[in-house]
């Protein structure tokens, strides 16, 4: 099964810091009892609030082993490939867009 219990979150650890090897993908399914987490929960560097530091004081956290693509848009190349790939995955899309880019890089 690839579900597993949680023992220790952390924020953006160093390579050298981090406790394994796996990553928090930004998903989550939260009960009611986050809000009174984050209520107790300070902030951090940069004055932020941490959703991992709310998460870390709940009783337990489940995790998902997954599988497949991780898109990460936090800059613009990397949003604009994310888009073309959903789009090209979408039989709605697929056809039209691949015209438009063979069309586009003939020009």
């Amino acid at each position: 099964q690839n579900v597993m219990k949680i023992s220790e979150l952390v924020e953006k650890p160093r390579k050298e810091d981090s406790p394994s090897n796996l990553a928090i993908m930004g998903r989550y399914v939260l009960t009611p009892e986050i809000f009174d987490r984050l209520d107790e929960t300070e902030q951090s560097i940069g004055e932020e609030f941490h959703l991992t530091d709310a998460l870390a004081k709940l009783d337990s956290v489940y995790g998902v082993n997954f599988t497949g693509s991780i898109y990460n848009i936090s800059n613009k190349m990397e949003w604009l490939k994310t888009s073309i790939d959903f789009a090209l995955d979408d039989d709605e899309f697929k056809g039209e867009l691949i015209e438009y880019m063979k069309s586009y890089i003939q020009m």
